[in-house]
């Protein structure tokens, strides 16, 4: 039993290991052979969710160097699995001992005790944002495939709490001159005071990524069970704090009408069909349609605040309980990349399914030439 830490179906990612185990791991099997990669292009994305980069992260010590365990030789990737781990060094797992009898308000700590009748308490074992380092890793790989390909994938942060990025001011560049990873400057600076004092309160915040992804083709995904925005929703929601997902207008559509909803085609200088407008947000019928494929992801408030909450005991009994140890008063910043990591592999695997939707594209690929009528 997998117990649901594989996604893909030929790009396939699985993941392993605990926050406060030895390390965290994972595979990635179906990389195509002959793509040039090295541990630096790994650690680059590593580097962008890595913590203690600023007062708004978790300040646990760790440099999250990743090592490369197989798939690659004389810096090519041989089509065998890749393996790769991070060690874990700077774990504090006494600040964990008093919850380890009790279950945290907005942690797994319940259910995961109730389906497996074990769970490891030190910071969230499994269920911890620390397993999203494999995640990261695998998508590097995805992004450096799809950039062979002219295909972009770039997230930011687009809300911290009630403080909302500006379009009129956005400016992609931004993104990454702060280290809210807000695509607006003045958005940034509000933002950033607004967490000052939740965490002079003891309090933690929430957020929203946004994402987009250009250059696909037009047909990648399924009209049936592996839409490309079900699979993105999926992927997304896959990741721990995750609450909400929409793609495009999302739940404004459902307050519009079709002829305000409804992306206009037309014939472009270049004799190519085009939208006049993305309220799909790049996807229609569940395949991509050209334009550029925008959502969003609503990440919850990091639920580890040192403020009295009530809970309860394994003995049935009702207490309060107050969490010690470091932890993020806002996650969006870190996750920010892990979104983005999350969308390559998406797009990464469905790429390589899309290749037998067409006979001539398979005869063009085994080099048969048609036969003569």
């Amino acid at each position: 039993m997998a117990a649901g830490s594989t996604i893909g179906t030929i790009f396939k990612v699985t993941t392993w290991g605990e926050s406060h185990g030895k390390a965290i791991g994972v595979v990635v099997d179906g990389c195509p052979a002959g793509l040039s990669l090295c541990e630096e292009d790994i650690q680059k994305l590593l580097d962008r969710r890595k913590p203690g980069q600023s007062k708004f992260t978790t300040q646990r010590s760790e440099g999250d160097e990743v090592e490369i365990l197989s798939g690659v030789f004389e810096g090519k990737t041989t089509g065998t699995p890749i393996s790769m781990v991070v060690w874990n060094k700077d774990q504090r797992s006494k600040d964990y001992s008093a919850i380890a009898n009790c279950f945290r308000p907005g942690h797994a700590d319940y259910t995961f005790e109730e389906k497996f009748g074990i769970r490891d308490y030190r910071g969230g074992g499994r269920s911890s944002a620390r397993e999203t380092i494999g995640r990261v890793a695998a998508g590097a790989i995805a992004e450096k495939i799809l950039e062979s390909l002219n295909i972009s994938v770039t997230a930011y942060t687009r809300a911290i709490g009630p403080v909302e990025i500006d379009g009129e001011r956005m400016d992609l560049a931004e993104a990454g001159n702060n280290k809210l990873c807000m695509p607006d400057r003045e958005a940034a600076g509000r933002a950033a005071a607004y967490l000052e004092e939740k965490m002079s309160e003891c309090d933690s915040v929430g957020g929203v990524v946004e994402c987009r992804i250009n250059g696909l083709p037009v047909g990648l995904g399924e009209p049936v069970f592996e839409k490309l925005d079900a699979n993105l929703a999926k992927a997304i929601l896959s990741i721990g704090a995750v609450k909400g997902f929409e793609i495009g207008d999302g739940f404004m559509a459902a307050k519009a009408c079709g002829s305000g909803n409804n992306d206009g085609f037309r014939m472009s200088r270049a004799g190519q069909v085009e939208k006049i407008s993305n309220h799909s947000g790049g996807v229609l019928g569940g395949m991509s349609d050209g334009g550029e494929v925008v959502f969003r992801a609503a990440f919850k408030p990091t639920p580890s605040i040192a403020k009295k909450q009530e809970t309860v005991n394994k003995d049935g009994e009702n207490m309060e309980l107050v969490i010690h140890g470091r932890h993020d008063p806002v996650v969006v910043p870190r996750a920010v990349v892990v979104v983005e990591a999350m969308a390559a592999i998406t797009v990464m695997d469905l790429l390589l399914l899309s290749m037998t939707s067409r006979m001539d594209m398979i005869r063009l690929f085994f080099q048969v030439e048609d036969a003569e009528e």
